[in-house]
């Protein structure tokens, strides 16, 4: 070895040889794991989520969204974590966890935001108005409407999320039975009991399969193991119900809808996204997010062209050579045109975009890192304890399913998922079961109840619903049952 390289190399090491210790020594103590249960800092985290949790349950009465406490809540959490473990020396385990949190967030909402982009532009380009208004207008009897629109909401949900189909579905409810107050009650809460049932047997259907697909732990096939239950615990509250809605045929209402250009078009994109992100799961083993944000941007593309095409149709043709169009590249920039007075083009990609639920988007991201928080702290690890290992998994997923009609199933889940306890495959597609049909016990377990509450005010209202618990928990135990003989 020559002199200057030897040099070289000697220095090289001096420099890296203090920093090879520290990051040795920081490793050590980036291992360090606190138990927080006990410690005023635990404390008070646990207090400040409980409360934080109860203006979440009362955003119906105090009309505060519900993302404003958790994501303040998710913030002193973790400050008070950060400060528990710098105390202690370490400036690494705190960030590293929530880091971690932060990627499941991350992938969980890009997901959904792609999802929710779609079902705003099929919204915005008619198809669901035109389905509406198919069902309006062909005189079905008052009982005939309550079987489709379960029917229809059983069936959508599994494709759109279980919100958009059940005010969709209630939609078609309040418009025919107009007047007939106790028809729309049975009615939304046969649209919110199906809704639910049918977003629990696929990954798409609500937030909550979302994520323990995303985790891995169930595959994208094995969910439609609980297709029955699912059919039971929707069939047997709608038969019950179906005694007290009359055969009465209503008079039919002359509305009609136009499905705007490319909306069918949207529809098999939005079919060829899911297939995209079932694809990157299973045989790239790739996260689905990949497939769903790659059909995003077929979307996007696709958007432009209506768009393009939506300011070629509004100019004048006698004008066609002095129109300036937007040839810039972007295209998605809402310009009008001063010299002809054209208005600008109706649709815009971006402004779908814009109109997803940002709200529950943000909810999301309190929940999962003030739940992650507490699960740092060590109080998911108790749980985890008193219940699967008290208890057993079977009781303590029935429990979850009770839990998630009180509390929101988006918790409920992810503390189940961050707890991770040991069980089978049917015993996790018991638990995304109840997850997903508890909260059709009450109202307000599930969004697409509170939704509908808030469409059908004054008819559907909590203690409307409550009527009717004793017969969607028959239901209840009855998918249990058929899960655990067909699926255990």
């Amino acid at each position: 070895m020559k002199p200057l390289t030897r040099i070289f190399s000697i220095l090289l090491v001096a420099f890296a040889l203090p920093f090879a210790v520290y990051a040795s020594s920081t490793h050590e103590v980036a291992n360090l794991k606190l138990d927080l249960t006990n410690t005023w800092i635990g404390i008070t985290s646990l207090v400040v989520f409980v409360f934080a949790y109860m203006l979440v349950i009362g955003e119906e009465f105090l009309h505060l969204r519900k993302s404003k406490p958790v994501i303040l809540a998710a913030g002193i959490i973790w400050a008070l974590i950060g400060v528990a473990y710098a105390m202690h020396g370490d400036q690494h385990t705190a960030g590293e966890a929530i880091r971690h949190n932060l990627l499941e967030f991350a992938e969980l909402m890009l997901f959904l935001l792609a999802a929710m982009t779609y079902i705003n532009t099929m919204e915005e380009r008619g198809v669901f108005e035109a389905l509406r208004a198919w069902l309006v207008s062909h005189g079905f009897s008052l009982r005939k409407i309550f079987w489709i629109t379960g029917l229809l909401a059983f069936f959508i949900s599994p494709v759109a999320d279980n919100l958009t189909t059940a005010l969709l579905m209630g939609a078609v409810v309040m418009a025919v039975g107009r007047g007939n107050a106790k028809f729309i009650v049975v009615g939304c809460i046969n649209v919110v009991v199906a809704a639910n049932a049918g977003g629990a047997f696929s990954p798409f259907g609500d937030i909550t399969t979302l994520m323990v697909w995303q985790k891995g732990i169930v595959q994208f096939n094995q969910f439609f193991y609980l297709f029955i239950p699912a059919v039971v615990n929707w069939l047997i509250p709608a038969t019950i119900m179906s005694f007290t809605v009359s055969k009465d045929t209503p008079e039919a209402m002359t509305e009609k809808a136009i499905v705007k250009k490319g909306g069918f078009v949207v529809i098999g994109l939005f079919i060829l996204t899911i297939c995209m992100a079932v694809s990157a799961h299973n045989f790239l083993h790739l996260p689905p997010v990949l497939g769903m944000m790659t059909g995003l941007g077929i979307l996007k593309f696709y958007g432009f062209y209506l768009r393009r095409i939506g300011q070629l149709e509004e100019m004048p043709s006698t004008h066609m050579d002095d129109a300036s169009i937007d040839i810039s590249g972007n295209g998605d920039s809402s310009t009008s045109d001063s010299k002809n007075n054209n208005p600008p083009a109706n649709f815009d990609i971006f402004s779908q975009l814009a109109r997803a639920e940002w709200d529950t988007l943000m909810f999301f991201y309190g929940v999962v890192l003030a739940v992650g928080g507490l699960g740092t702290i060590g109080y998911l690890a108790i749980t985890s304890e008193v219940i699967y290992v008290g208890l057993g998994p079977t009781w303590a997923n029935i429990l979850v399913g009770l839990f998630s009609a009180i509390v929101d199933n988006i918790p409920v889940m992810f503390a189940v998922l961050t707890m991770n306890p040991t069980m089978d495959l049917g015993q996790w597609l018991l638990v995304t079961l109840t997850a997903g049909v508890g909260g059709s016990l009450l109202s307000v377990g599930s969004a697409a109840g509170v939704a509908l509450m808030g469409q059908a005010r004054g008819m559907y209202t909590f203690f409307g619903h409550l009527k009717w618990s004793w017969a969607i928990a028959l239901g209840y135990a009855a998918s249990i049952w058929v899960h655990m003989l067909l699926n255990m």
